[in-house]
């Protein structure tokens, strides 16, 4: 049973977790910890820093692991991880061939546009989600954390925020 609800829950992650792993933390958060019960805040953030140290996809990356530690095995690891690709790879290949006819559109390109903002605010909820536990954030952080956002907004480039932010990281902490 633990593994059709593990694999329910990151397949529902998947298909509404359109842009991103950082968007699909609240999601993940939502599944794994208030209705599951299957980890503690603080496991899940643990789960997340461990996530991001590691090459790849953070979603993908956060489903394995999480998967592993739910069901204590690697059949789970590779369900959760297989669920959460599976939506967004189905989507992908049924839009392909429609996106290619219309991706020079200005209704396309709006549509685009307005999910930017979709996504920022979703990437706000999970760092909101992280401000009710005592072991993530400090006035620097949130500083960073709106500094970026507002860059991002102005279309500044993601390896030079990258770059930006680790040398921010190594002058505040």
């Amino acid at each position: 049973m633990i593994y059709l609800q593990l694999f329910l829950s990151y397949l529902k992650i998947g298909f509404f977790g359109f842009g991103g792993g950082y968007i699909m933390l609240s999601l993940i958060q939502h599944e794994m910890v208030v209705k599951h019960q299957w980890l503690t805040a603080a496991q899940l953030a643990d789960i997340i820093a461990v996530s991001q140290m590691t090459p790849g996809p953070i979603a993908i990356n956060c489903a394995t692991y999480v998967g592993y530690t739910v069901t204590g095995n690697i059949v789970g690891s590779a369900l959760a991880t297989l669920s959460v690709c599976l939506p967004p790879l189905s989507i992908m290949l049924l839009l392909t061939r429609w996106y290619q006819k219309v991706k020079d559109s200005p209704y396309t390109r709006s549509i685009l546009d307005s999910l930017h903002i979709v996504m920022a605010a979703m990437i706000g909820t999970a760092m909101l989600m992280f401000l009710n536990h005592d072991t993530f954030t400090d006035w620097k952080s949130i500083v960073l954390f709106v500094a970026a956002m507002g860059a991002l907004y102005k279309r500044v480039s993601p390896i030079t925020l990258i770059v930006l932010a680790a040398v921010a990281g190594l002058l505040l902490y």
